[in-house]
């Protein structure tokens, strides 16, 4: 599908097969002397045919062409890659590109997951089915760092860079005061949550993604145009709503962790999905790995406001109501 959402700024429909996201919704901003495409996919045939088939029927010269990633999981920056030619900037934040010089892999969160309670005879399994190993980029192009603040124009769209860490650490959203619109990545979603995850002690990312919605609560939003699903005409709205589902989060876990300690994975089994599953035992194994990823999220947030402390025990990290 593709929508024209404002004059010159069209919302092309990327698909992501066996994901609950359904589609990714990249941006086409049309401008002189030239235009900018704002996220771009999963690196996998689907995307690049729907992909290619957004840039035909648009008439978009990919020579004159920028892009715009709004944060590193696969599903906005993998296709990337494949599309951008040579003389093609590719904004990105700072932050973010940090963790991609700094290299590592996924062993970090793999020996991470295991030690808190994360099954270690799924671990490879988790590692195998998450759509950012199968599907992640087979290079990564030289970037154009942006910071917050900085300034992108195209066509008759002047886009400010607006850092909102949360859901990744550099997530960046693209701010256009005077029409009002806000590009939101997956900053904010409509009818589906933002997926929070911790994957290391030395960080808070719900933290960082609250007072991010706080951020953006101060602005005079029209329309957000979101990384997935439906366009959200009630910032304000949808901004309190994310709010209280997190808090309704940290209220159950505290309640959960109330009658004895335990691990991350044993607190996110007990937890309250929207999965079409009967018990946590039918959940696919990539969706246990980002379940126990939020659950750290919130037990992290937790410990750093001293509500929860921790325990260690053979290898194998708990949590508990703080005396």
């Amino acid at each position: 599908m593709i929508e024209e959402v404002s004059p010159g700024l069209f919302r092309v429909n990327i698909p992501l097969p066996n994901s609950p996201l359904k589609y990714l919704n990249s941006y086409f901003v049309l401008g002189s002397p030239r235009n900018l495409i704002v996220d771009t996919g999963l690196n996998r045939p689907e995307c690049l045919e729907a992909m290619r088939q957004g840039i035909e029927e648009l008439g978009v010269n990919l020579e004159r062409t920028d892009f715009f990633i709004t944060h590193l999981h696969a599903d906005h920056f993998a296709l990337t890659p494949k599309i951008a030619k040579e003389g093609s900037r590719i904004f990105f934040n700072r932050p973010e590109a940090e963790i991609i010089e700094a290299g590592g892999g996924w062993e970090p969160m793999i020996e991470y997951g295991g030690l808190n309670g994360f099954p270690r005879d799924e671990l490879e399994a988790a590692l195998n089915n998450h759509p950012g190993y199968k599907f992640g980029s087979e290079w990564v192009p030289q970037l154009s760092l942006i910071n917050d603040g900085d300034i992108l124009s195209v066509g008759d769209y002047n886009f400010s860079c607006l850092l909102t860490p949360g859901h990744t650490l550099g997530h960046t959203c693209l701010w256009e005061a005077d029409k009002g619109i806000l590009l939101a990545g997956d900053h904010i979603l409509d009818d589906i949550t933002p997926n929070i995850q911790c994957w290391k002690d030395d960080c808070d990312p719900l933290a960082n993604y609250l007072d991010s919605l706080d951020k953006v609560s101060h602005l005079k939003v029209k329309l957000v145009l979101p990384g997935h699903r439906r366009l959200i005409n009630d910032c304000g709205r949808r901004i309190i709503e994310l709010k209280d589902h997190h808090h309704q989060r940290l209220d159950e876990i505290v309640g959960i962790l109330a009658s004895s300690p335990l691990s991350a994975y044993q607190t996110a089994a007990r937890m309250s999905w929207d999965i079409n599953c009967r018990s946590w035992e039918e959940f696919p194994v990539a969706q246990k790995w980002f379940a126990t990823g939020e659950a750290l999220a919130h037990l992290r947030y937790l410990e750093c406001k001293q509500v929860v402390r921790r325990g260690e025990e053979s290898r194998l990290t708990t949590f508990h109501i703080a005396d």
